[in-house]
C-alpha cells in the first residue's frame, strides 16, 4: 500500500507540475497590452489603445511609424496567421506538413506569386517601398524582441516564425487578388463539360447572365473534339509526367492525409461559383439625417482567426479606421475622417486559359503565330517533410505559367501529351500598384481624392462605393481590365488556341472608361451583378454572379423612403432568398401531388405550405429546400456528366440557374428517362430519408440552422479531429448562397450545407456623424486560441448586431507606449 501510496502522490505531483507549466505557458503567451515595451526600429515612440471594442489605435508621430507599429501589433496578436499566409505563397508548406500539401505547393511556385511580388516591389513609388518596409520591420521586431511566448501552433508543428519581407506583402495583395479571382476555374468547368456536353447543353448547364446570349457564338464542342484536346485512357502516362512524381505515402500528419486538400480555399482557387459581396450607399435625399450612409458587407471564407483585423491608425496627414488584413500596413475597407468606402468584387475577366500545342517533334517547345518557340523553364525545389525533397520543373510560355503542370484535374481532362494549358493574368504583371494606390487612400478626404487615390489601382478589380461627409457618392469600378480584339470570337469563355494571335489581349481599358455611377437616383448598390449599363461598348466580361442579392438589395432600398443606419442594419440582415422563391413552387406541387408512401411526406407537405422563402435559422421548410434542390440538381445532372465528371465540378458550380430553367422548360432531355415531375418527386424521397436519418423523424424538429451552421477554419487544425474543436469558431446561421445575408455552400463536401463562405465582416458608415459607425467581423481580435478574444464577436455576427466603429479611440481598455 506504501508503494502504490508513493506512486500515486508521484502522479499526482507530476500532473500539477505539467498544469503548472502548462498554465505559466498559457499566460506568457497572452499578448502584454499594458505598460512600456521597447521598440527597435521605432523613430518616436507610438501609442497602443485599445477601447471597449476592441480595435486597436496606433499613435504615431509619423506615418512611417504608424506602419511599423501595426506590424508590430499584427505580429503580436496573429503571429501563427502570417506565418502560414507566408508559407501559402511562398509554396512552404509541405516543409512542415509533409506530402499533404504538395498540391499547394505546386501551385503557388507554378504560378510565381512570390517571384512576380519581387518584379512589382521593384517598380513602387517610394512612399509604398517605405510603407511596405516599416511594416516588415514591425513584424520582424516583434518576433525578434518580444518576450511573448508563440501561439501553440508553433510548437505543435515544432516551427518558428519566418522573416517578413515587404515583398510579402506585395505576395499577400496578389493572394487577395487570387482568392477573388475565378474565371480560369469557369474557363476551365466549360471545358471539363464539353468533353461530356454539346455546346447547346454547355449553356444550359452554365448559362450565361441573365436577359444575355453566350458572349461566344463559336460551337465550343466542335473546336475541341476537332482539336484532339481531351485525354484517352491511353494518355495516362501524360497525365503522371505533368505533375511529377508523385508524392510518397508515409504517415498522414495528424489525420492530414496526402491525398486530401490541405487547405479549404486553397484547393478550391479559381474554381468556386458564387463568391461575392455586397455595398450600397444611398444619398442625403434618401435618408433621415440628410447625410450618406454607406454599407458592406464582403463575402470571404470563413477562417479563424478572421481574415480582418480592425485598427486605426493616427498620424500627421494619416487617420483612419477600418479592416486591415494582417499582412499589410493599411486599411483595406473603412472610413477617414472625411470619406468612407466599401468594396465589392467586380468580376472582370482578367484571367484567359490557353491551349498551348506542344511539338510533337521537341515536347521542349510550344506552338506560337510564328513558329515553334522553347518553354521558358526553372527548376524549384520544394522541402517535404518526413521524405525527399520534391523537383519541380516550371514552364511558362508567352501567355505565363503552365497551369496544367500543377492542377491535377486538368490532368484528368486534356491529352497532356499534345497540350497543356497556361494562364494569362494581369495580376502577375510588372506595373500591378495596388499597394501604393491603397496606401494613398487611406489619406484620401473626399470623393473625388479617393477615386483620383485609386486611378492606379490594380488587382483584383473591384466596385467601390465612396461617401464623404459634404453629401457626394459615387460607384467607380478600380482596377485593369484587358481589352480583346474584335475578331476574338471566343472572348475569354473558354479556353483559346495559343498559337492564335487573335485571342492574344489588345490592351487595356482606361480608367476613365471604367463603370461608374454619381448617385444621380439617390441610391446605388452592387452584389458582384453585371455593372456595364445598357449600351457599354467594352466588352469586360460575362461571368457575373446570379442577380438574386442584387434584385433583393434593390427592393428594400426602395421600400424605405428615408433611410436610418437600423433599416441598414436589418437589410444585412435579411434572408429572404429571392432564387427559393424561383423553385420554391415547383416543390410545393411536388409535395402536394407526390404519391409517395413516405410517412414524413404529409408533415413536410404541411411546412412547405407556410414557407415563405426567408431561410431562418430555425426553418425546417428551408432545410427541407436546401436538401431538394441539392438532390434535385443531382438527379437532373450527374446522368449527363458521368459521376467523376459530376463531383468534380459538382460543390463549386452549384447548377442552380441550370436546374431552374430546366424545370421551367419542362426539358425532356434533362429529366429523360423520368421526366421532371418525377424527378422532383424522386429528388423528394431521397431529401427526405436523408434528412431523417440525420436528423431524426420529426420534420419539425429539423433546423437550417444546424445543418448550415457557419464554421470558421483554422488552418491546419480544423482538419485534425481532436483539434478541430477548440480552434474552429461555430455559429448556427440562416441564408443561402441568394440571400443579402450571404451563407454560401459547397455541396460537393461531406458535410455539403456547412456555411463557409459568409460576410466576413460587417460596417455601415454614418457620414452625418462618421464616429457613429458600426462593425462586426465572425471571430475576434486575438489569433490565439487560449484568449476570451479568439471567438467573442461570434454570437453578435450570428445575430447582426455591432460594435461602434470611431475613427477617436473610447476610454481606453488597454494602453501600452512602444518606445525605440
Amino acid at each position: 500500500m506504501r508503494w502504490f501510496t508513493r506512486s500515486a502522490l508521484a502522479l499526482l505531483a507530476v500532473l500539477l507540475l505539467a498544469l503548472c507549466a502548462l498554465g505559466i505557458y498559457v499566460w506568457r503567451s497572452f499578448p502584454a497590452l499594458d505598460g512600456e515595451h521597447k521598440a527597435p526600429g521605432l523613430l518616436a515612440g507610438v501609442r497602443l489603445v485599445r477601447d471597449a471594442t476592441d480595435v486597436t489605435h496606433v499613435y504615431a508621430a509619423s506615418a512611417r511609424d504608424a506602419y511599423w507599429a501595426i506590424g508590430y501589433v499584427h505580429a503580436q496578436e496573429r503571429s501563427w496567421q502570417i506565418e502560414f499566409n507566408r508559407r501559402v505563397m511562398h509554396g512552404e508548406l509541405s516543409e512542415v506538413f509533409g506530402a499533404a500539401t504538395l498540391e499547394v505547393d505546386r501551385l503557388m511556385r507554378v504560378l510565381g506569386i512570390a517571384r512576380a511580388a519581387e518584379r512589382q516591389w521593384q517598380a513602387l513609388p517610394a512612399e509604398a517601398r517605405q510603407a511596405l518596409q516599416a511594416y516588415a520591420d514591425g513584424v520582424n521586431a516583434f518576433h525578434q524582441s518580444s518576450s511573448q511566448a508563440l501561439p501553440p501552433e508553433f510548437h505543435v508543428l515544432q516551427v518558428r516564425p519566418g522573416v517578413w519581407t515587404p515583398q510579402d506583402s506585395v505576395g499577400w495583395s496578389l493572394m487577395m487578388a487570387l482568392d477573388l479571382g475565378g474565371n480560369w476555374g469557369t474557363e476551365f468547368a466549360r471545358l471539363s463539360a464539353l468533353q461530356k456536353l454539346s455546346t447547346a447543353q454547355l449553356w444550359q448547364l452554365l448559362p450565361p447572365y441573365p436577359g444575355e446570349a453566350p458572349a461566344t457564338g463559336t460551337d465550343l464542342a466542335a473546336l475541341y473534339r476537332g482539336l484532339g484536346v481531351f485525354r484517352t485512357e491511353g494518355a495516362g502516362a501524360a497525365k503522371t509526367a505533368a505533375l511529377g512524381p508523385p508524392a510518397q505515402p508515409g504517415a498522414p500528419w495528424f489525420g492530414l492525409a496526402p491525398a486530401g486538400p490541405a487547405l479549404a480555399w486553397a484547393s478550391e482557387l479559381g474554381n468556386v461559383e458564387g463568391k461575392g459581396s455586397n455595398n450600397w450607399v444611398v444619398a442625403g435625399s434618401r435618408s433621415a439625417s440628410g447625410k450618406p450612409l454607406l454599407a458592406n458587407d464582403p463575402h470571404l471564407g470563413l477562417s479563424a482567426p478572421a481574415i480582418w483585423y480592425f485598427a486605426a491608425l493616427h498620424a500627421p496627414g494619416l487617420e483612419v479606421v477600418g479592416a486591415t488584413l494582417p499582412g499589410l500596413p493599411f486599411v483595406v475597407l473603412g472610413h477617414t475622417a472625411r470619406v468612407a468606402w466599401g468594396f465589392t468584387n467586380t468580376g472582370p475577366d482578367v484571367q484567359d486559359l490557353y491551349l498551348e500545342q506542344i511539338n510533337p517533334a521537341n515536347p521542349a517547345q510550344y506552338r506560337t503565330p510564328t513558329g515553334w518557340a522553347d518553354f521558358v523553364r526553372r527548376d524549384e525545389t520544394i522541402r517535404v517533410k518526413g521524405q525527399a525533397d520534391v523537383a519541380l520543373v516550371v514552364r511558362e510560355t508567352r501567355h505565363g505559367p503552365v497551369l496544367s503542370d500543377a492542377q491535377q484535374s486538368h490532368a484528368e481532362v486534356l491529352d497532356l501529351q499534345k497540350f497543356v494549358l497556361a494562364l494569362r493574368w494581369s495580376a502577375l504583371d510588372a506595373d500591378n500598384q495596388t499597394v501604393a494606390a491603397a496606401i494613398a487612400a487611406n489619406s484620401a478626404g473626399s470623393v473625388g481624392a479617393m477615386t483620383a487615390a485609386y486611378a492606379s489601382y490594380h488587382s483584383p478589380m473591384q466596385n467601390a462605393l465612396i461617401a464623404d461627409v459634404d453629401g457626394s457618392i459615387a460607384f467607380r469600378a478600380v482596377g485593369k481590365v484587358p481589352l480583346r480584339r474584335a475578331d476574338n470570337d471566343l472572348k475569354g469563355m473558354a479556353p483559346a488556341p495559343g498559337w492564335d494571335p487573335r485571342y492574344d489581349w489588345s490592351g487595356w481599358l482606361p480608367y476613365e472608361h471604367t463603370p461608374q455611377d454619381n448617385g444621380e437616383k439617390g441610391w446605388i448598390a452592387t452584389a458582384n451583378q453585371r455593372v456595364t449599363p445598357e449600351g457599354y461598348p467594352y466588352f469586360i466580361g460575362q461571368d457575373w454572379a446570379p442577380p438574386p442579392r442584387h434584385e433583393r438589395i434593390v427592393q428594400l432600398l426602395r421600400s424605405t423612403e428615408r433611410h436610418g443606419m437600423d433599416s441598414f442594419a436589418a437589410m444585412q440582415a435579411d434572408q429572404r432568398s429571392l432564387a427559393t422563391l424561383t423553385l420554391l413552387p415547383v416543390l410545393q406541387r411536388t409535395a402536394l401531388v407526390s404519391t409517395s408512401s413516405n410517412a414524413l411526406l404529409p408533415a413536410v407537405r404541411q411546412l412547405l405550405q407556410g414557407f415563405d422563402g426567408v431561410m431562418r435559422a430555425d426553418s425546417p421548410a428551408a432545410l427541407v429546400f436546401a436538401a431538394w434542390a441539392d438532390e434535385l440538381a443531382r438527379g437532373l445532372i450527374a446522368p449527363k456528366l458521368g459521376p467523376e465528371r459530376f463531383k468534380a465540378l459538382y460543390g463549386r458550380r452549384h447548377f442552380r440557374q441550370a436546374v431552374e430553367g430546366i424545370m421551367a422548360r419542362n426539358d425532356a432531355s434533362w429529366c429523360a428517362p423520368l421526366g421532371c415531375e418525377a424527378q422532383s418527386a424522386a429528388a423528394l424521397d431521397r431529401a427526405l430519408e436523408r434528412l431523417s436519418g440525420q436528423y431524426g423523424s420529426d420534420p419539425a424538429a429539423w433546423r437550417w440552422g444546424r445543418a448550415h451552421a457557419a464554421v470558421s477554419s483554422h488552418q491546419p487544425f480544423s482538419r485534425v479531429k481532436p483539434l478541430a474543436g477548440l480552434f474552429e469558431v461555430r455559429a448556427d446561421t440562416g441564408g443561402d448562397t441568394f440571400t443579402v445575408n450571404v451563407g454560401h455552400y459547397w455541396l460537393g463536401e461531406a458535410q455539403p450545407f456547412v456555411n463557409r463562405h459568409a460576410a466576413s465582416m460587417r460596417a455601415i458608415y454614418d457620414l452625418a456623424d462618421l464616429e457613429n459607425s458600426r462593425f462586426i467581423y465572425q471571430t475576434g481580435q486575438s489569433g490565439l486560441v487560449f484568449s476570451s478574444r479568439y471567438r467573442d464577436m461570434a454570437g453578435d455576427w450570428a445575430a447582426v448586431t455591432y460594435r461602434p466603429l470611431k475613427l477617436q479611440a473610447g476610454p481606453a481598455v488597454h494602453q501600452a507606449t512602444l518606445v525605440p
